[in-house]
């Protein structure tokens, strides 16, 4: 658990620090190029996210039963799904989803961890997805205290590939990859 726990610390903090020290950042950026902060950004993020795999495989090992969720949920969960590879692919393809989502990215955070803490009730899933959702929320949270970004005017075919796109590769995990 220990190492799941660390690996949150590490990607969610980092992925943090624009929300509980903005200045800090832009300074240690300055100072350092935006190169190497960026190296050193990813490379902490990548060591959080392989600790966050790993240390949750071995949570499963030896599961902790916090709550034990009703099978009606995991359809609510599969329901909550639907959007998120959606939401994934509209992040980068400007569009009108992109405007009306305004954090595609964020939305589909909030959406994955919430469906996924409805339908599992283990303490590793807890943490894991508890962490996220709770992450999405406060960035969500401090993006709206910064002055608004400006969307790109995007394409309908954009939103056409988002949407084609995002369910296919939800029916691909449905399927075979989840």
């Amino acid at each position: 658990m220990s190492l799941l726990v660390l690996g949150l610390i590490l990607f969610l903090g980092v992925h943090s620090v624009s929300i509980v020290a903005r200045p800090w950042r832009d300074a240690t950026m300055a100072r350092l190029g935006e190169g190497p902060w960026k190296g050193l950004y990813s490379l902490v993020s990548l060591v959080g996210f392989v600790l966050i795999i790993y240390g949750y495989g071995l949570a499963r090992q030896s599961p902790v039963v916090l709550y034990t969720p009703p099978m009606a949920l995991r359809h609510v969960a599969m329901l909550l799904m639907l959007p998120v590879f959606v939401l994934l692919l509209a992040a980068y393809l400007p569009g009108r989803i992109q405007r009306a989502a305004k954090h595609p990215m964020l939305l589909a955070t909030k959406f994955w961890a919430l469906a996924h803490l409805l339908a599992n009730g283990m303490l590793a899933d807890v943490l894991l997805f508890g962490g996220f959702l709770a992450w999405a929320v406060a960035d969500r949270i401090a993006v709206k205290r910064r002055p608004a970004k400006a969307y790109a005017q995007g394409s309908t075919v954009n939103d056409v590939l988002a949407v084609l796109g995002g369910l296919v590769i939800y029916g691909v995990f449905v399927l075979w990859a989840h």
